[in-house]
């Protein structure tokens, strides 16, 4: 008689490529050391106290809400601490202590855990808790004024604001070496071009994440500044001014591509990423906020599900 027991088979999924939660954090965390190193050099104990603080706040507050909602303690898994570094490289080196406890809370209690932890939360956690800050307190995030005390011996502009307030003409005085290797202000670890293109390259060549994704963000964002700047190059900076400043490449490696508020399928990954692109100059060159970064890749995460359901046509046909 046939033996019921050897046709048991688990759910799905059935193949495993071994990887891990605490493997893809631990990796990415490995992945902005560059740009971390780099923020800690330029900007001193003030930008690892920072960080220090953001990595600590976002940890207790995981484990705090594995306490209150009774959960197993999941601080292990890194999860939690990559939010605060991600969350600290965003931030000026000047942060007060309270803007980074604010934000890291609502970041791992409301941006991950109010809709059920890891693999739940339909926004990047980082970025709910950072356009919170901005929409609040805005000011902290004007990195002229933030960084004004510092002394690096050449001039330190945000090029971003310089564009802004100024147009092309302000920002003659940077060239794309020097954004490049980190001479302008801005977040802790979102100024170093160089160190960040290697960590994602490292993300994308060891699988962590999507280059689909990645590359269509970077795409979106140098053809829609291309079409501006041939519009009126009095007006709008060129592409390339675009993808090294401000959070470009830190959003297009390290916040688009996160698993649980981004496409799977390949078309969906593709108009996910341009999206975000053009939705980052379009914010730019027309919108309120200086780096569009934040609320574009927020606005590519509400229509996620919507993207998502565009999938290949089945194989075979219906009889």
């Amino acid at each position: 008689m046939l033996n019921k027991k050897m046709l048991t088979v688990s759910h799905a999924p059935f193949l495993h490529n071994g990887s891990s939660i605490p493997a893809r954090s631990y990796h990415t965390m490995i992945a902005t050391l560059p740009a971390v190193l780099f923020g800690f050099f330029r900007y001193g104990m003030p930008a690892v106290g920072v960080v220090a603080l953001s990595v600590s706040f976002s940890i207790a507050w995981e484990l705090a809400i594995n306490k209150v909602t009774k959960r197993k303690v999941s601080i292990g898994d890194g999860n939690a601490a990559l939010i605060g570094l991600l969350f600290a490289l965003l931030l000026p080196a000047t942060a007060p202590w309270w803007l980074v406890a604010t934000g890291t809370f609502v970041a791992v209690v409301i941006g991950k855990h109010i809709f059920g932890g890891i693999g739940g939360n339909p926004f990047n956690p980082v970025l709910i808790g950072l356009a919170m800050l901005i929409v609040s307190w805005k000011d902290y995030f004007n990195f002229d004024q933030a960084l004004l005390n510092y002394d690096f011996g050449f001039p330190m502009v945000y090029p971003l604001a310089a564009l802004k307030h100024l147009g092309p003409a302000g920002i003659t005085i940077f060239n794309t070496t020097d954004l490049l290797i980190g001479q302008q202000a801005g977040g802790i670890g979102a100024t170093f071009a160089l160190g960040l293109i290697f960590g994602g390259i490292y993300l994308m060549v060891r699988g962590f994440i999507r280059w689909e994704i990645s590359i269509s963000f970077l795409a979106g964002v140098y053809v829609t500044a291309l079409l501006f700047n041939l519009i009126n190059p009095s007006l709008y900076a060129g592409p390339v001014f675009h993808l090294i400043t401000g959070y470009t490449l830190i959003g297009a490696f390290f916040l688009a591509p996160e698993d649980s508020s981004s496409p799977v399928n390949f078309i969906p990954m593709l108009i996910y990423g341009a999206g975000g692109g053009i939705m980052t100059v379009l914010i730019r060159n027309t919108g309120a906020h200086i780096d569009g970064v934040v609320f574009a890749i927020l606005l590519m995460n509400l229509i996620n599900p919507i993207l998502d359901n565009i999938r290949p046509k089945a194989l075979g046909k219906v009889v």
